[in-house]
């Protein structure tokens, strides 16, 4: 769209400054840099305070677990496993370059520390699940969903997106899974340590009797990791879909805030659904089908739930997947398929 100016002169006539800009001037050149500052000092300024929560997490508590007993560290890795291999999965499909283990292990701290802006808003809006018949859902659809999801997007948009090896569509799935990895390392540690706590369990403090420790940490919370186990995944799978859409939006610049905005609904919706089903489901299979264990439930429900939008993921990346593989074999010149990021310079 251009001004009626700008339209109608002729190519010859400078309207810098009228209806058209670049920086020429001293003082262009200043508003550019107060731009590129400001823009730099919110970012930074975001990874400080996740990482002064993240800290203030910790002190809460669940360090002194740890502390106390490494052996919880090693229920939490359990726990993690199986989103561990999902986004594993995730990684391989990306048929374009592999992600740079640098850009990875960034996105999944920042994913680490931003999940305590989700834990700090999610605390403060929870009275929300006090309303009668709806508060519950409402808090899972309007907040949880929503802001976990942010956040998680957040960890990917901040750093490996503005990142020149952030170079493909597909890409934008591998870092989304990779920061639900992180979140949901995170918050099975919340969950481990605060179940060991309110649990009453004493986990063994200042002794060099490893089997002692290592018994004691698997007697106390083996339960509550292997319900985490399964949460876990869930994670992976929103935000790889909210990841994809992250990447659509970087190659499709016209349209990339409903394009973002889109893939923030998916995994917000999926995320949400998931948060208030999880709560019903179970009680109603225990009342058609008396003495199923709890567990068993639980688990049969996440597998196909999780395994439901797993499928769809994959269907996704398999399109792209067979997409890539039709260009790349009629591309005479594999520079033919390399991306053109030269708009991408400046953000």
């Amino acid at each position: 769209m251009k001004d009626p100016v700008e339209a109608r002169a002729d190519d010859s006539e400078d309207l810098y400054d009228v209806a058209e800009w670049e920086p020429r001037t001293a003082l262009d050149n200043l508003a550019v840099a107060l731009h590129a500052g400001a823009i730099r000092v919110a970012r930074w300024s975001l990874y400080v305070l996740g990482f002064v929560i993240f800290l203030a997490i910790l002190a809460g508590g669940a360090g002194a677990i740890i502390i106390d007993n490494p052996f919880v560290l090693g229920l939490v890795v359990l726990s993690v496993v199986p989103a561990g291999l999902l986004a594993l999965y995730v990684y391989r499909t990306d048929v374009t370059t592999k992600e740079p283990p640098t850009l990875l292990a960034v996105t999944f701290v920042l994913a680490i520390f931003f999940a305590g802006f989700a834990a700090v808003v999610n605390g403060t809006l929870s009275p929300l699940q006090l309303l009668p018949l709806v508060g519950i859902p409402l808090y899972y659809y309007l907040v949880v969903g929503p802001i976990e999801e942010i956040v998680k997007l957040l960890a990917v948009r901040l750093y490996a997106y503005r990142d020149d090896r952030f170079d493909s569509v597909v890409d934008g799935a591998v870092y989304g899974a990779v920061a639900g990895l992180g979140f949901a390392t995170i918050e099975n540690v919340l969950y481990i340590t605060q179940n060991l706590q309110g649990s009453g369990a004493l986990l063994t403090a200042m002794t060099v009797d490893f089997a002692a420790q290592f018994s004691e940490a698997v007697e106390a919370g083996g339960g509550i990791t292997a319900v985490r186990s399964l949460a876990g995944p869930g994670h992976v799978i929103y935000s790889a879909f909210a990841g994809y859409y992250l990447g659509l939006a970087k190659f499709n610049r016209e349209n990339a805030v409903p394009i973002v905005i889109k893939g923030l609904v998916i995994a917000a919706f999926i995320h949400a659904t998931y948060n208030v089903l999880v709560g019903l489901v179970p009680g109603l299979v225990a009342l058609v089908v008396p003495g199923v264990p709890t567990l068993v439930v639980f688990f049969g429900f996440v597998v196909v739930y999780a395994g439901l939008f797993f499928y769809i993921l994959y269907r996704k990346l398999q399109r792209y997947r067979r997409a890539y593989k039709r260009a790349h074999d009629g591309a005479e010149d594999p520079e033919e398929m390399a991306p053109d990021l030269a708009e991408f310079e400046a953000d």
